[in-house]
């Protein structure tokens, strides 16, 4: 039994023996904060500003109505944007929630469920998701269905993200 023992450990130390050195050390914090800071600045890139759409009040009737969100690239260099569409509830009564409307994205010729973020009082949509480079002087216009499903007041304002 001793000489298991002794086997074992001498097939345990060659192993380790033959592995690279780089395994064996932990890395360096600078190594690590290299290589995380470009993921981590795009993460956390925020817009620079925003293009305020025309605002529209919330439909009531439960159809779905078409939301244009329509931005040009005025610029000679192409930018990154990201359409946006917030659902606003009023500053008095109850808050919209996200089963309270269906919002969907028209993509490939097809309808797609947009899931809705809510904060405040207000649902929106993700900018990481849309966000897009639009070429100098392109226009870009990307259709929305907006369905209420539980009767609510409120205001839909739809908005460009601009990027730098």
């Amino acid at each position: 039994m001793p000489t298991r023992k002794i086997l074992g450990r001498a097939l345990a130390l060659t192993a380790l023996a033959a592995l690279p050195a780089a395994v064996l050390t932990a890395p360096s914090p600078a190594a690590a904060t290299v290589a995380v800071a470009p993921q981590a600045a795009e993460a956390v890139a925020a817009p620079v500003s925003f293009v305020d759409l025309p605002a529209t009040p919330l439909p009531s009737d439960h159809t779905a109505h078409r939301i244009a969100v329509t931005y040009r690239n005025p610029t000679a260099a192409d930018r990154t944007i990201a359409p946006q569409v917030l659902l606003v509830s009023p500053d008095r009564g109850s808050f919209l929630a996200p089963a309270d409307v269906k919002l969907e994205i028209l993509t490939g010729g097809h309808w797609k469920t947009v899931p809705l973020g809510s904060q405040t009082g207000t649902l929106f949509t993700d900018l990481g998701p849309a966000k897009l480079v639009l070429h100098s002087h392109h226009t870009l216009t990307q259709y929305y269905r907006l369905t209420v499903l539980k009767a609510a007041a409120g205001t839909v304002q739809p908005r460009v993200a601009l990027y730098g």
